[in-house]
This record gives structure tokens, C-alpha cells and sequence, in this order.
């Protein structure tokens, strides 16, 4: 029986090198050619910026949900060995790899407070070890741990962040009806603005910039109503407006 296990990783990347976001996708990659866990989705997760917390560009960190295929010591051990050979040599890289079951309300309560206070090392250490959950640092400061861990409980708590990476995610784009384009993702629902689900016959331009949001525990692409075009009825909601609801 396969476990549903989140990774959480913050903080590998310094201002020559590829983000966070980057990277996570990249450990997905890394792990699905491994043999060792299936990757469901990779979600951005923007934390507190305030200029008493040390940070690359923007602060977020990043979540990888999927089943594992393996046992747990064995992705660890991958997802450990890849930090450390891939994070910039300068970075703070952090690490939590947590089973479904083992993320309490205490967790997601943290991914929250760490959008609006300053936490420390100690913090997440007592509530990972409280929580029987793995989490660790790499490299420098090690404080890439406190994104890590508010990643897997910003990630559980299933209203916050904005997709990196699901099945089809960034190939898939055009006018589609929404159900079939349901069927080609792994996006989950398609709403509004207005949060209203969409049905299945209507046709939807999903644009190049296209990226879903966690609401209310489901991946979920937001539309915005287009008039007068004889081709579609909505289009993907643009940039600004989706960085304008997840950062």
C-alpha cells in the first residue's frame, strides 16, 4: 500500500542560481526516475518577507505531495543527497518529508504563523520532533528548515499556494472544454472569480502563464469571464491577478 508523503525544501538557491521553485521540481524529477515516489503536484508557498529574515529574492518555499513507492528512509536519503549536491554552495537549505497522517493541526498552524512572524531553528525542530516528523538542514545557517516544514503545513492546510508542477500543467494549452481539460490535467476544478464551478461543455483559453491555486484542500484553476468572443467563455485568470492571491 502506497503512502501519501509531502516534501517540503526551502532556501537552495543563492542569486546566481535557479530557485527554489526550480529545484523542487527538479527533486520531483529526480525522485519519479528513481523508482521512488509518484509525484502528484509541486506547490509555491509564499512566507513573511521582512528585512530581519534573511532570504534569496522573495522568501518562498516549496511542497511536493505524491505517493511513495519506497520506504521512507530510502526518499529520504535521496531527497537528502540531492539537497546537498544540488543547493548553492551558499545557500541554507532545508528538508521535512512528513506522511499525510503525521501533519496535525499544529503544523498547518505553523505554515500560517510563518506568513506572519519571524520563527526560529528551535521552533520547528520541537514541533517536527513533537510531531514525528523529519526535518533537517544543509550547508550554513540551516534555516531553509523553518520554510521547509511551513511549506508541508501551508500545503496541508489546503488553502494557500500556487502550482509549480501538475500532470500536463505547462503543456497543455489552448481552448479546451473545462471537463476535458480536467481530464488532461491533474488540476481538480476549475471556478471564477466568484469561486463558482465552472461546467464540464464550457470552453476555457488556457493561456501560457497558466497556474492553479490550492482552495479549500483541491487544485484549482481560477477563471476570469470574457465577452463577445465567439470561441470561449473564459480565459485562465492572468498573472497579476493569481501572484496578487499567493504572494
Amino acid at each position: 500500500m502506497f503512502m501519501k508523503i509531502y516534501i517540503g525544501i526551502d532556501d537552495t538557491d543563492n542569486l546566481e542560481t535557479r530557485g527554489t521553485g526550480h529545484q523542487a521540481r527538479s527533486l520531483g524529477f529526480s525522485l519519479v526516475n528513481s523508482g521512488l515516489f509518484q509525484v502528484h503536484s509541486v506547490t509555491r508557498h509564499q512566507l513573511l518577507v521582512d528585512r530581519r529574515i534573511p532570504f534569496t529574492s522573495h522568501n518562498s518555499s516549496a511542497c511536493l505531495v505524491g505517493e511513495s513507492l519506497s520506504d521512507t528512509e530510502s526518499l529520504i536519503s535521496h531527497c537528502r543527497d540531492f539537497l546537498i549536491r544540488e543547493s548553492a554552495h551558499d545557500s541554507d537549505a532545508g528538508l521535512c518529508v512528513a506522511p499525510e497522517d503525521s501533519i496535525n493541526p499544529d503544523i498547518a498552524e505553523y505554515g500560517l504563523k510563518a506568513k506572519r512572524d519571524i520563527l526560529t531553528i528551535e521552533n520547528a525542530r520541537t514541533l517536527a520532533g513533537k510531531s514525528s516528523i523529519y526535518l533537517d538542514g544543509f550547508l550554513n545557517t540551516r534555516l531553509g528548515m523553518i520554510g521547509a516544514l511551513a511549506a508541508v503545513g501551508l500545503r496541508k492546510g489546503g488553502n494557500d499556494g500556487r502550482l509549480l508542477w501538475t500532470r500536463n500543467l505547462r503543456e497543455t494549452i489552448g481552448i479546451f472544454k473545462s471537463g476535458e481539460y480536467l481530464r488532461l490535467t491533474g488540476i481538480e476544478r476549475i471556478v471564477d472569480m466568484n469561486g463558482v464551478n465552472i461546467p464540464g461543455n464550457v470552453p476555457v483559453n488556457i493561456t501560457n502563464w497558466c497556474r492553479p491555486v490550492m482552495k479549500v484542500g483541491h487544485i484549482t484553476l481560477i477563471v476570469e469571464r470574457i465577452e463577445n468572443n465567439e470561441l470561449y467563455e473564459y480565459q485562465s485568470a492572468s498573472k497579476d491577478f493569481i501572484k496578487g492571491i499567493s504572494e
